[in-house]
Parts: C-alpha cells; sequence; structure tokens
C-alpha cells in the first residue's frame, strides 16, 4: 500500500472521526478507578463509540476481540479486556483506541493511573506523552519522517526509560494501518519526506526498563520483557501546508 495524500474533504472527515474519538477518551478517563474491570471499560468504550454512529475499528481487527485495548502495568499494548482483570491502586492502564467515521479512521491511545500511583510511574506517563509532542515538533513539510522518530527517542532516553523497538506507528485513513510505518528510535536512513495531506498515527511505547518485549500466548498482549511498567501515548495528525494538526486533540499544550 503506497502512502496516500488526503485531500481536504479528507482530512475534515478524519478530523470528525478525531473529535469523536478524542470524546470517546475524555469519557473512558472518568470510569478509570480502583476496582472496575477491563471488560468493563472496553464495553464501556464500545457503547460511547456506537452512541456517535461510528464503528470501533478494533473489533475483530485481524481476530482482536474488543473495541478497546486495555494494557495495566507491564503490558506495553493489545491488552484484551477481561471479567476478572480488576483495576487496582496504583497500577497504569494505556487505554488505546479508535473508530470509523464515514469510511475515515482515528486512532488514540493515553496512558493513566489509577487511584494514586508512585511518583516514578507517573514520571513514566509524563515522559512518554511529552515525547510524542516533542516528536511532532518536526512533523513540518519537507522534514523527514525520521526527524519525528530520532526526536522521540532522544527525549525518552535521555529521562532514562527505553523506547520499544519491536513496535511502531502507522500512516491511517481509510484503512487503520496504512504506510508509512513510523518508528519511534532513530533509522540509519531519513526517511521520505513529509509532505502536506499525509495523515499518521504517532506512538511511543516506553518502558521503565529495557526495551525488550514479549508476547503472551493469547498472541495479541505485548508485555516488558522484564516485568516494568510501560506507557503508551498516541494520536492521529495530518501534515498540513506550515506544520501539522493534531486530528484527535483539542488541547494542544505539552
Amino acid at each position: 500500500m503506497a502512502v496516500t495524500i488526503k485531500s481536504k474533504h479528507e482530512i475534515q472527515l478524519m478530523r470528525e472521526a478525531g473529535k469523536r474519538l478524542e470524546d470517546v477518551h475524555n469519557q473512558l478517563a472518568e470510569i478509570i478507578r480502583p476496582g472496575i474491570s477491563t471488560l468493563e471499560i472496553d464495553q464501556f468504550g464500545e457503547k460511547a463509540i456506537r452512541a456517535y454512529g461510528c464503528i470501533p475499528n478494533f473489533l475483530n481487527y485481524n481476530g482482536y476481540p474488543a473495541s478497546i485495548c486495555v494494557s495495566v502495568n507491564d503490558e506495553v499494548v493489545h491488552g484484551i479486556p477481561k471479567k476478572n482483570r480488576i483495576l487496582q491502586e496504583g497500577d497504569i492502564v494505556s487505554l488505546d483506541a479508535g473508530l470509523i467515521y464515514e469510511g475515515y479512521h482515528s486512532d488514540a491511545a493515553r496512558t493513566y493511573g489509577v487511584g494514586k500511583i508512585s511518583d516514578e510511574a507517573a514520571r513514566l506517563i509524563r515522559v512518554t506523552r511529552e515525547s510524542f509532542f516533542e516528536g511532532i515538533k518536526l512533523a513540518q513539510p519537507g522534514n523527514h519522517l525520521f526527524d519525528i522518530s530520532e526526536a522521540i527517542q532522544n527525549h525518552v532516553e535521555s529521562n532514562g526509560f527505553s523506547i520499544v523497538r519491536d513496535l511502531v506507528g502507522h500512516g491511517i485513513g481509510t484503512h487503520l494501518h496504512e504506510d508509512p510505518q513510523i518508528p519511534n528510535f532513530k533509522e540509519k536512513r531519513k526517511g521520505m519526506k513529509l509532505r502536506p495531506g499525509m495523515t499518521l498515527a504517532i506512538e511511543p511505547m516506553v518502558n521503565e526498563g529495557t526495551f525488550e518485549v514479549e508476547w503472551l500466548d493469547d498472541d495479541w498482549t505485548v508485555v516488558t520483557a522484564d516485568g516494568s511498567l510501560a506507557a503508551h501515548y498516541e494520536n492521529t495528525i495530518a501534515i498540513t501546508e506550515d506544520g501539522y494538526e493534531i486530528l484527535t486533540l483539542s488541547d494542544k499544550e505539552d
């Protein structure tokens, strides 16, 4: 699949998809508390997506059985919601969600603390979010794709954390995953030049310890190899004539 350049009309549809997903995430943030199950989070999120007349794009994607990826503590991404997985005080939880509006996809992830969390867990969440904004400072027409990647890695590693190598961001549009792949770490090459109309899902995945990860027997859940905490932060962005627009976040403050 080649990289697609979206028209202004397509960007507007993706903007609407992004606004709806942002609101879903805001609703999800309000229900995170000790005692809630990851399945309840998924069910709430699916209901919120469908209330907008949208389709949860993760549900049954390559066989994934839920609408919201709910990943707890050492789970990096793609945690499968379960009735008996109950959030506890001090946990951190990453919610990755997406939806389809009028045939166009949006994709975003957030990591939250459950009740009172450790200072180091809070710092991990903060640095992961910051690394996204450090990366997209380079999301300018004429810059290269991997400029974003290098900036993300530099911020993460300068704060003593590690960036996952086995999973990357991606293009997005009429498909959830389109070209190009977007690593969160420096590459030997510069990558393609950024052009207005590109739509990208930038998603740093940051580990407290080693960058190495493993897949559980469910073939979906990715965990840190050393059992350390992991955080995830993602937004869908569009490259514009003079920079970028974050389609899944109205509050642009970093």
